[in-house]
């Protein structure tokens, strides 16, 4: 369960599997409609007279990006028909258009005929009823459409364009689609087809003996035939082979914003780091949604996917952008917040691309009692995040544009939705969105929500409110350390639960309590800190070959191992790099960064061959499990090398 290849302009996003066979494609948001829905888009190639789909076993791939750009480079082989196909997809940076170009290379001694074959299955707006597949002849392309969302499939060999097409019916009844009769290298012409439907196209050349050719083939988008009819011709017009160049030249420009001089990373880390930072970009729609995942494997689990905007997510994510010099493109996320928000002012478990609340799984109403199905954290990291890239970037004009609504309403939530009792924030679920309690990072994410808040309101001049919040922020500080702080175990307990009507600590070994030091309720040389960080680190590696940090003690999420003390959970990339952080930021010396420096290069090793990091691995292959690529993975490397390089440089002017 993966995508090993994930290109994306903020307005469509498209993934590849392994075979380079498309597998999703979401528009008009990212993350939402998918019009392939995890189906097959297959490829295949015919070869003087024997046919091959690029899955069949004797394919072996390289995949991979071209340097610092979201535009594939792939090698296909196949030694039994001595072929060798050198794929580049990209999307462009401005329109809604895919284009794939194939070179097709002949290793054998006498010339070939060939032909590739592109198979469509879409199920246009997710659903595979009442779409259309039809030739048509004016352009001599071929095109599906429902409703509104139509697409455009076109290309060209040097013998033309289109060589023979087909459109059919699939999954109904004993129809399997297109994509079989086109295993015998013919395309039976049929004109048009209705209801649950699919295509292929194929396009001819001949190789001769140790040289190659060019066949390109594009894809393009748009709310009606008028509107794909003018992408078709733009492509034509200006040649695949020119548009390819100019989004490679483009993600070139796009990356120089970020940080060049990373110290002494590994080259293979500097890599990865650029690779994480156009691969977030990618997740990230126009309108400010910032999507976790969108990686439609995961379906088969449990029927729903990742392919939503968590607050949280967001937030962390937004933050580690801004910090590697990217406000522009975060800066809409604070508004999709801001426009999300609740009259009362707190923010939705989850939301869809387009702004409306998401499914969720959180009840109102628990055993006769009603509770709020929020998590605080999800509401406090938005200002937090917001105030943090104010401070980089010094852009007023952002948060003042969200002072009434986001900053005011939200810090007005967070402040009154106490336990004063205890001075902390009111139960709610966690951030695994697994329990329900008091959470110490859900309590330190609030108090550096409210900080922000305070700090916001102390920049706008609003000093009585300024003063409420940091009022409110102190008090919560002492309630994690009064309460949350556990002496006889020398660290921080996960959180508060409720047992026979009394609070209890739910000593659970948790990685996320860094947030204590993350979000600024104690220093990171404070010696509680340190000896619960020491404590994750120990209690929770992962003691097989693989290594890493899970979440917490015994978790059960996509669970491979009874053997707790060997194996407490499965390694997550975003646990490994908190216990990073929190050595680089310790750090007294150049000497204190050489394991971070090795946690970054742990990470590197077990991305995906593309370079994409999957959510968690397995702890006895490092396989990946659950989704991938997943967007919290990829910005946590982004914010690690950020504090790496700013330590480093630190570190070096001092010695």
């Amino acid at each position: 369960m993966a995508r090993h290849l994930v290109i994306g302009n903020g307005k469509m996003l498209l993934n590849l599997d392994q075979h380079c066979y498309i597998r999703d494609i979401y528009y008009p948001y990212v993350g939402q409609l998918n019009h392939v829905g995890g189906h097959y888009c297959r490829f295949g190639i015919w070869v003087d007279g024997v046919f091959s789909w690029l899955d069949e076993p004797e394919w072996s791939f390289e995949l991979d990006y071209i340097e610092d750009s979201l535009v594939t480079n792939i090698v296909a082989k196949h030694h039994r028909f001595g072929i060798e196909l050198y794929i580049n997809d990209g999307i462009h940076q401005r329109e809604c258009i895919y284009i794939k170009r194939v070179v097709v290379r002949n290793r054998r001694d006498q010339s070939r005929n060939v032909r590739l074959f592109f198979h469509q299955d879409l199920m246009i707006d997710g659903s595979e009823v009442g779409d259309t597949a039809v030739y048509y002849p004016e352009n001599h392309s071929l095109y599906h459409y429902k409703r509104s969302n139509y697409f455009m499939f076109n290309g060209f060999s040097d013998e033309g364009g289109i060589m023979q097409y087909s459109t059919g019916i699939k999954r109904f009844q004993s129809a399997e689609g297109t994509w079989r009769d086109a295993e015998d290298g013919v395309l039976m012409g049929n004109t048009i087809a209705q209801g649950s439907v699919d295509s292929t196209i194929s396009f001819q050349t001949h190789v001769e003996p140790h040289s190659e050719k060019t066949i390109y083939y594009w894809m393009s988008i748009g709310r009606n035939l008028e509107e794909v009819k003018e992408l078709d011709r733009y492509v034509h017009d200006n040649h695949p082979e020119k548009l390819l160049s100019r989004m490679v030249v483009y993600w070139n420009h796009w990356l120089r914003r970020s940080e060049n001089d990373l110290g002494d990373l590994p080259l293979s880390v500097v890599k990865q780091f650029k690779q994480s930072l156009l691969l977030v970009r990618t997740q990230v729609d126009e309108r400010g949604a910032i999507l976790a995942a969108n990686d439609t494997d995961i379906l088969q689990y449990n029927r729903d996917h990742y392919s939503y905007m968590w607050p949280r997510d967001g937030a962390l994510i937004a933050d580690a952008m801004s910090m590697a010099g990217y406000q522009s493109v975060i800066a809409p996320f604070f508004h999709f917040c801001a426009n999300a928000l609740s009259p009362d002012g707190y923010l939705y478990h989850k939301y869809n691309p387009d702004g409306t609340v998401g499914s969720s799984w959180h009840p109102y109403i628990v055993q006769g009692s009603r509770r709020l199905p929020i998590q605080e954290d999800e509401t406090a990291l938005v200002l937090f995040a917001l105030w943090r890239d104010y401070l980089r970037h010094g852009v007023i004009e952002l948060p003042q544009s969200l002072y009434s609504n986001l900053i005011r309403k939200g810090a007005s939530f967070l402040s009154e939705y106490m336990e004063p009792a205890l001075s902390l924030p009111k139960p709610s679920y966690d951030l695994w969105e697994e329990r329900y309690g008091i959470w110490t990072y859900t309590a330190a994410s609030v108090y550096g929500g409210l900080m922000a808040a305070a700090f916001f309101t102390d920049l706008f001049g609003d000093y009585e409110r300024s003063d409420r919040y940091k009022s409110a922020a102190q008090s919560i500080k002492q309630g994690i350390i009064t309460h949350l702080w556990d002496e006889e175990t020398g660290r921080f307990a996960r959180g508060l639960i409720q047992k026979e009507n009394r609070w209890v600590k739910d000593l659970t070994l948790e990685s996320s309590v860094f947030g204590v030091f993350e979000f600024g309720v104690l220093p990171v040389d404070d010696d509680r800190v340190i000896r619960t960080m020491r404590a994750i680190k120990e209690g929770l590696r992962i003691k097989t070959d693989v290594g890493g940090i899970a979440r917490y003690t015994n978790d059960y999420y996509f669970q491979q191992s009874g053997d707790i003390d060997k194996v407490p959970g499965n390694p997550w990339i975003i646990c490994t790099l908190w216990v990073a952080n929190f050595e680089i930021d310790s750090a007294q010396s150049i000497q204190d960064l050489e394991e971070p420096r090795r946690t970054l290069q742990w990470v590197t090793n077990h991305a995906l061959q593309s370079g994409l990091l999957p959510e968690q691995l397995n702890p006895f292959d490092g396989s990946p499990l659950s989704v991938a690529p997943l967007t919290w993975s990829h910005a946590t490397v982004v914010q690690t090398v950020c504090r790496y390089v700013a330590k480093y440089k630190e570190l070096n002017v001092k010695g």
